[in-house]
């Protein structure tokens, strides 16, 4: 089970994700910065969407963790299960398979500091 510092985690959405890491940045209004960071290396699977809000952390049930087995070969270290607003009528169902975690504090800014030419 995933236990998160202490903050205004309900805004959140998916910074970075390519074959290395999965990077989900979070915050009480990530329109500008976010000041929390869950960044998954070696993301194996991944079911979430891109933007959400308000998770409820869980561990996984058996079911999803043959889910993950199935489709990866193998179960890694990290499983992580969620239920999340997606903006829908019911709560997404969000599962997350990686190599580790990191949960990572401290303020991230979302403009670009290059000038136009």
């Amino acid at each position: 089970m995933i236990q998160l510092p202490q903050g205004s985690w309900w805004d959140w959405d998916v910074v970075e994700w390519n074959a290395g890491t999965l990077r989900l940045g979070a915050g009480h209004n990530i329109s500008y910065v976010h000041h929390l960071e869950l960044v998954f290396a070696d993301p194996a699977l991944v079911r979430c969407p891109a933007t959400f809000h308000d998770p409820v952390f869980r561990a996984p049930v058996p079911e999803e963790v043959r889910l993950v087995t199935d489709q990866v070969g193998q179960t890694p270290p990290v499983v992580l299960a969620f239920e999340a607003d997606a903006g829908g009528t019911d709560w997404a169902s969000c599962l997350i398979a990686a190599g580790q975690l990191e949960i990572v504090q401290g303020t991230v800014f979302r403009y670009l500091s290059a000038t136009l030419e």
